[in-house]
């Protein structure tokens, strides 16, 4: 079997946690920061503590969350993980760069509670 994570050169770019509403949001960021010292910051749906971890200021995709995964070709992530029965949810948001290639999609599949998207690194300019 193929090593997807080493061939996509996958890795996690950060976990969001789904709250239930702004001021659950703003409570779960306070306290990253007052615990682990994380850095937040607003932005607009959900707030970052420190670019690790994303909270939802209204529930998010996935029972519990979700996990964002960095990948070096996100339409070759795609279709590696319909070989095991996957498929891009297309109710989910699906993100395009401004030449509209897509750069983000999420998975019709849930693990653990968690719903998991795919994002492509930036392509390097030559």
């Amino acid at each position: 079997m193929k090593d997807i994570v080493k061939e996509l050169d996958i890795r996690i770019l950060h976990v969001g946690i789904n709250a239930s509403g702004n001021d659950d949001a703003k409570r779960l960021a306070d306290e990253l920061s007052s615990k682990l010292g994380f850095v937040s910051r607003d932005a607009g749906l959900s707030i970052f503590s420190s670019g690790l971890i994303e909270i939802m200021k209204e529930d998010g995709p996935g029972e519990k969350g979700h996990i964002a995964l960095g990948c070096n070709n996100l339409e070759k992530a795609i279709e590696l993980v319909r070989a095991f029965g996957v498929h891009v949810d297309e109710s989910l948001t699906r993100k395009y760069d401004p030449i509209g290639e897509l750069r983000v999609a999420y998975l019709d599949t849930q693990i653990g509670g968690f719903a998991f998207h795919f994002k492509e690194y930036p392509k390097k300019l030559t």
